[in-house]
Parts: C-alpha cells; sequence; structure tokens
C-alpha cells in the first residue's frame, strides 16, 4: 500500500492484528467496505484509503462492513482532524458527502457535526 512492507505479524498477534497484515497485502482495488473500515480505523494507509472510502460514501453514505449501518462513515469522521488539514481536498469532499444527511443515527450525527465543526 505505502511501498512499506510489513514483516509477518508475530504468532501470538490478535485476531485484528493479523488481519491488518493480510489487507496491506490486498490490493487496494479489492477491498470491500468492512476492509477499508478496518484499515482506516486502525489509521493505516490513509493517503490511500480515504479517496475510495470517499468514493464509496458518495454513493452511498451509510455503507456498512460488519458492524452496522454507517461504520464506514464513522470510520472516516473520527480520523484524526491532522489528516484533514494535510488532504483538504478529501476533507472538502467529506463535508460534500455530510453536509446533507439527516436521519442518522445519533452517535453518526454527533460525529458528522464534530466534523463540520472543523
Amino acid at each position: 500500500m505505502e511501498n512499506d512492507r510489513w514483516p509477518a505479524p508475530p504468532a501470538d498477534a490478535t485476531r485484528l492484528i493479523a488481519t491488518a497484515h493480510a489487507l496491506r497485502r490486498k490490493p487496494i482495488g479489492e477491498l470491500t467496505v468492512e476492509d477499508m473500515r478496518l484499515l482506516i480505523g486502525q489509521n493505516e494507509g490513509l493517503p490511500h484509503l480515504l479517496p475510495p472510502a470517499l468514493e464509496v460514501l458518495r454513493l452511498d453514505p451509510t455503507a456498512e462492513g460488519h458492524t452496522y449501518e454507517g461504520d464506514l462513515l464513522y470510520a472516516v469522521l473520527t480520523r484524526s482532524p491532522e489528516i484533514w488539514s494535510t488532504s483538504p481536498e478529501l476533507g472538502r469532499e467529506l463535508r460534500l458527502i455530510v453536509s446533507d444527511l439527516s436521519d442518522l443515527a445519533p452517535h453518526l450525527e454527533r460525529e458528522v457535526e464534530r466534523f463540520l465543526a472543523l
């Protein structure tokens, strides 16, 4: 993903760590919504993963992986504000996506409000 080869995960790695290691070897175009949600939630490969995640969210803002409706949006919204200042075009795109959303779950509404206040 970032031309940064990770060694194999340790034998006692958690399922999350082992999965993240495996997903970093998968071509970005083959990542599922769940794959992107997991990696973005771990702050892995954000410069490479946020653009395709925003493409998904543009078509379906409440796209979901394996957790709940809107889990990809939650993962994207809850990244550190620094990512949006280093990639302002991505921040503008996310603002367009979330600015007209309504009827969101309360936790998503809070994150949308927090993001829009940045």
